[in-house]
């Protein structure tokens, strides 16, 4: 290949970047070859560091990233130097090429890269990434999950700055029986978020949901991490309460409102089906008032159209044994109001004299009201909580929901290590130091 062509080459293929330029080139079914030679020749030996003398030359082949949709191999031919020096150790050795690849790698290294900003930018499969290297699934997945817990468990820094955690659980794999093996207990640093300097990333997931669980893990950390974290979103669950209050006495703890609002609708929910059973003997059914609303209940009073305002004041009066449908409603529809104010100050006042207003003395004939207002009252303060620190577990669903979509590009999961892994180059936030690589 002459000068032109090879500078030509080396150009669309980037070569120089890895310190080679292309020599020749030819392709061999779905695979590119690319013959190469290192753009310097560096006859330094590591150990001495004494010039050697030329002995041979050696292949090296290494996988790069793609070339217009087809894999791609790179053929190196690399020189072996014979160290003279006498009081060296080393008798031959090969030239280095840190740019290339690391020390005894089958791939480039921004072939590495190329890897995991495809799975964790594009949302590609392992088996996706694997096809367009011409590689195996085993390779592709082994180094992406190499590459990964080096970056995050390796790196000391990783949970530096956490202040405000995000503690929930997520369902890994859909299994018969209990499936206590199948959850796995999800922690996000919500800090970037609060000071509204970037979204919520995953910091690690943890066999199990138990209070041992979340102890055990903020035991293992360092006595400067536990004293950083200042407050602690978690959703109803005694079990993570337990261990927040034991491992990070002085982190505040935050009710999530999403769960406390959803905790009100299954009251709702419930109060209704009660109602709908005394009053007609029998289960919702097209044309019954209670039925016809039962999604209408769960909307905003504010997004509720001129159609929607009418069917509920039909179905409210339609039975006098509905005013307790209406009270709930009424309550459900308080707790989204004192979350929704402009002023949390005044939406903390609201909540309070709310909550208060159900704890006790609620009548008997809505016990699913009463049940609310028991439950709520026993979290109050973390309730409360959310109108002084604004942390709530939002952003942790919305993880959630991404591992969700992660487990159906995978078609399902069997190893819980490769899972976490996984989950952490789609939701840690490790795109700027994936494209540093």
């Amino acid at each position: 290949m002459n000068a032109t062509a090879s500078l030509l080459a080396d150009t669309i293929c980037r070569t120089v970047e890895l310190g080679v330029t292309i020599t020749d080139a030819a392709v061999a079914d779905e695979i590119t070859h690319l013959f190469c030679s290192p753009v310097t020749t560096d006859p330094v030996c590591d150990e001495c560091g004494i010039a050697g003398r030329l002995r041979d030359h050696v292949v090296r082949e290494v996988t790069d990233v793609p070339i217009v949709g087809h894999p791609t191999r790179l053929h190196i031919r690399l020189p072996r130097f014979t160290c003279d020096n006498e009081a060296c150790a080393t008798k031959i050795f090969q030239q280095r090429m840190p740019q290339l690849a690391e020390p005894r790698a089958k791939t480039t290294r921004r072939c590495t890269r190329w890897i995991l900003q495809r799975l964790a930018i594009d949302r590609t499969s392992v088996a996706g990434v694997a096809k367009s290297l011409g590689l195996g699934w085993d390779l592709v997945n082994d180094l992406a999950i190499s590459k990964i817990r080096e970056m995050v468990y390796d790196q000391p820094g990783h949970l530096d700055g956490v202040r405000v955690l995000g503690v929930d659980e997520h369902k890994w794999k859909h299994v018969r029986g209990d499936g206590t093996s199948s959850f796995v207990t999800v922690l996000v640093d919500l800090t970037p978020v609060v000071d509204g300097t970037g979204p919520a990333r995953l910091l690690d997931m943890i066999s199990g949901r138990s209070a041992k669980v979340l102890t055990d893990w903020l035991d293992a950390r360092d006595q400067g991490f536990r004293d950083r974290i200042k407050v602690v979103t978690l959703d109803g669950f005694a079990g993570y309460h337990s261990a927040t209050a034991k491992a990070v006495p002085e982190a505040r703890t935050v009710m999530d409102p999403f769960h406390v609002v959803h905790l009100a609708a299954e009251k709702m929910t419930l109060c209704r089906q009660r109602i709908q059973q005394d009053t007609t003997g029998h289960r919702g059914r097209t044309g019954d008032p209670l039925y016809g609303i039962r999604r209408t209940l769960n909307t905003r009073a504010e997004l509720l159209t001129d159609k929607q305002k009418v069917r509920l004041f039909k179905a409210f009066t339609a039975n006098d044994a509905h005013a307790a449908v209406e009270v709930t409603y009424g309550v459900y529809q308080a707790l989204i109001a004192a979350y929704e104010h402009p002023r949390r100050r005044d939406g903390k006042i609201a909540m309070y004299k709310l909550l208060k207003s159900i704890r006790a003395g609620v009548p008997k004939k809505l016990p699913e009201l009463a049940q609310l207002g028991r439950s709520l009252w026993k979290r109050h303060r973390e309730i409360l909580a959310y109108f002084d620190t604004g942390a709530s577990n939002g952003p942790v669903e919305a993880i959630n929901g991404r591992l969700e979509h992660l487990r159906g590009i995978a078609l399902g999961f069997r190893n819980l290590k490769h899972y976490i892994l996984r989950s952490l180059i789609h939701s840690g936030q490790l795109q700027d130091r994936i494209n540093a690589l």
